[in-house]
């Protein structure tokens, strides 16, 4: 007769969830109609000079700055609700956003007035990355707004500061690819920064240029003028005035990117699940194990879909 003991089959134990990378946070509805909104006020505040007529005494943007600082507070104080409202978060994103755009301050007077060296670009870049768009905007607003306090930089040009950080940095959230990751993704950042670094100086350089007329036939703002002729105007106004200083901001975001954006993405990622941006617990397992059962165990799965 067989006298072997016979092995106990035991319960099989779910594996624990795997950790799903971190995506941006994603737009909803109401996210994408506050963005949209802003946006177009943005638009309209940076462009109408070239399509008023030339008799009209409004054809600079030596007014705006109140009425757009006034607009654009409400608005991303929306975009922030609606991003909240649509995914679900709680005020500890709303405190990351301070902390990241106390840092981004505190980054600025590093370069700013040194050849266009300003090493907050490149944190703004990698930011939008993790936060998504819709968060990504209102850091890169929140920022300019609150390096203007710190360093006095408190002027009419305030207000599209703060709109053209807020798309650059949006940008940033909107780029391709949510699971690329390591040297892949930095190299898409960089290439990334590097344009959107010149385009933030033109977009910047046109609040100005309106400013100034009748200093030079072939380069100042001419009020009336047809639009192609202004473009033109414009065009050579840049790269008469800007182009070495964007240079600058470009090389060096590019150059932050690829040595130090590796550890910082994973820092910032860290930071927003323990946060719990979106994070989805998912219990697994019966609720009473059976006697002599060791405890079954409950996971977390973090999902930022």
């Amino acid at each position: 007769m067989n006298t072997r003991p016979t092995r106990t089959a035991r319960t099989a134990r779910p594996a624990p969830a795997r950790r799903r990378p971190a995506r941006p946070v994603r737009l909803g509805p109401r996210s994408v109609t506050a963005l949209a909104l802003v946006s177009l006020v943005g638009l309209f505040a940076f462009c109408w000079p070239l399509f008023a007529d030339a008799g009209s005494a409004v054809t600079s943007h030596a007014g705006d700055a109140p009425w757009l600082f006034a607009a654009l507070l409400p608005l991303l104080v929306a975009v922030v609700v609606a991003t909240i409202a649509d995914c679900g978060m709680d005020a500890k994103a709303v405190a990351m956003l301070g902390v990241l755009a106390a840092v981004g301050a505190a980054l600025r007077p590093l370069g700013a007035g040194t050849a266009g060296l300003e090493p907050m670009f490149f944190l703004m870049v990698l930011s939008g990355r993790v936060l998504g768009p819709g968060f990504g905007f209102v850091l890169g607003a929140v920022t300019m707004f609150a390096s203007a306090l710190l360093t006095g930089g408190v002027g009419p040009w305030m207000p599209f500061q703060m709109l053209s950080m807020g798309w650059f940095t949006m940008g940033a959230g909107l780029l391709p690819g949510p699971w690329l990751r390591g040297r892949g993704e930095l190299l898409m950042l960089s290439a990334y920064g590097f344009v959107a670094a010149f385009a933030y100086g033109t977009i910047m350089n046109l609040q100005g240029w309106v400013l100034l007329q009748g200093l030079s036939s072939g380069i100042s703002f001419q009020p009336g003028a047809p639009l192609h002729e202004n473009l033109v105007r414009f065009l050579a106004y840049v790269a008469a005035t800007s182009l070495g200083w964007d240079l600058g901001r470009a090389v060096l975001t590019v150059v932050l990117t690829l040595t130090v954006g590796g550890t910082l993405l994973k820092a910032l990622r860290r930071a927003t699940r323990r946060a719990n941006f979106e994070a989805q617990v998912t219990f697994e397992g019966p609720g009473t194990p059976s006697p002599g059962e060791p405890p079954h165990r409950t996971y977390v799965t973090y999902d930022a879909e």
